[in-house]
């Protein structure tokens, strides 16, 4: 087992607020959007782009530009002497981003790895596939963001179906996944409090302008398209399929958004973390694939990969947030793991501030960073699901040196 030399330095990273489909960011490129939040985001840290060797772009939405990938975006953010690839692997695109810069850093072919996350699912491209073979010579026209969403070509099944399947194997009811629902609305509400303070240690805002980047418009400072959710309103919901259990309000919606975070050595981070005495080490990855049709199955295993890879048992485990697609995920993980999931995912998921793709683990990756460090340190565990019934996860260690972990 190769053993990780990798960091995040404490502060170096950011997200925007996530934003609701059709809503303030529905007309900007993802891409130069991503380009100058990162960019404002490094500046205001005084963090020094020069620094950075390697850059990795996350995207799964297919922006107009979008061939040139990262070298378009580090070009935009003024350090077009960095190169790297694009990364599309659906919702486990941050942690595959994650392990690459972690890998490349380790192995020493990069010293210093920016990692940017970029994804608009409202306004999602049509694509036209030419086909002269076809009937009247007509091609195959894909509408990217529904057309996927409601047909695995392997599976034969909408995503729907895949959290269906696996309420029905683990028998989970609509009352317990609308208590799930409504747990994490109240976790994500003290994300809230004293002003939104945990959410503004990381997220940064947003000018709005038009689709140039020309006129401001506004500023998004806050997420966007969050729905109050109680247990009077829950109750109302019907499963979405005839004769399921999913309704709208066990699931999560599409979102607009971007993130991202620096990876380098040791001694590295501790420079140029905003506290020097917080270190942030990533300890391992894991992968899995379950059969087809259960994708919210597919976070347990990639967790216990990812777990023995560390050499780490659940016990040892301090905390634990998921990209939660459907309220199954976190349930079905629960009892696979034996980790209480009233426990899991504090300040907040993806079940309810939305699914940009690429973006939506960099996010949680980053809030789990920032509920460690509140706790005085501690060992974290991120896992979730993606398309192709497949699950990433990853576990880092937060140290602070100037507390004792409780």
């Amino acid at each position: 087992m190769t053993t990780l030399q990798a960091f995040i330095p404490y502060g170096i990273y950011w997200s925007t607020p996530f934003a609701k489909w059709q809503g303030s960011l529905a007309n900007l490129n993802a891409l130069p959007l991503a380009a100058n939040v990162g960019k404002q985001a490094l500046q205001s840290k005084n963090f020094d782009m020069a620094q950075i060797d390697l850059g990795i772009l996350g995207l799964t939405n297919p922006q107009k530009g979008s061939f040139y990938g990262l070298p378009y975006v580090t070009g935009l953010m003024g350090i077009d002497s960095v190169a790297g690839p694009t990364i599309q692997q659906a919702c486990a695109t941050s942690v595959r981003a994650l392990q690459m810069a972690a890998q490349e850093v380790s192995c020493g072919t990069a010293d210093c790895a920016l990692l940017v996350m970029a994804d608009r699912q409202s306004n999602g491209p049509v694509v036209y596939y030419p086909d002269p073979s076809g009937t009247g010579g007509y091609g195959i026209t894909e509408h990217w963001v529904p057309d996927n969403m409601g047909h695995d070509p392997y599976a034969k099944n909408p995503m729907l179906q895949t959290g269906e399947n696996v309420a029905a194997r683990y028998g989970i009811s609509t009352q317990e996944q609308h208590e799930l629902k409504l747990h994490r609305y109240n976790q994500y509400t003290a994300a809230l409090a004293d002003d939104r303070a945990f959410q503004k240690r990381y997220m940064v805002d947003v000018a709005l302008t038009d689709s140039k980047f020309r006129k401001q418009t506004g500023t998004l400072q806050a997420d966007e398209g969050i729905f109050p959710t109680t247990a009077e309103g829950l109750a109302k919901l019907k499963p979405v399929k005839e004769g399921g259990t999913v309704t709208f309000g066990g699931q999560t919606h599409p979102a607009d958004g971007n993130a991202g975070a620096i990876v380098t050595s040791r001694a590295r981070a501790k420079a140029v973390a905003t506290n020097p005495g917080i270190e942030i080490e990533i300890l391992s990855f894991g992968m899995a694939r379950v059969e087809k049709g259960y994708m919210p199955m597919a976070p347990s295993p990639a967790a216990l990969n990812a777990m023995k890879a560390a050499n780490l048992s659940i016990g040892q485990i301090d905390a634990i947030k998921t990209h939660n697609p459907f309220a199954v995920n976190d349930i079905a993980l629960s009892r696979d793991l034996g980790f209480a999931w009233d426990k899991m995912n504090n300040y907040g998921s993806s079940i309810i501030w939305g699914h940009p793709q690429a973006p939506t683990g960099m996010r949680a990756i980053i809030e789990l960073i920032e509920e460690l460090v509140l706790r005085g340190g501690g060992v974290g565990l991120f896992t979730g699901c993606a398309a192709g019934d497949s699950g990433y996860a990853t576990v880092i260690r937060v140290t602070d040196s100037k507390t004792t972990r409780r």
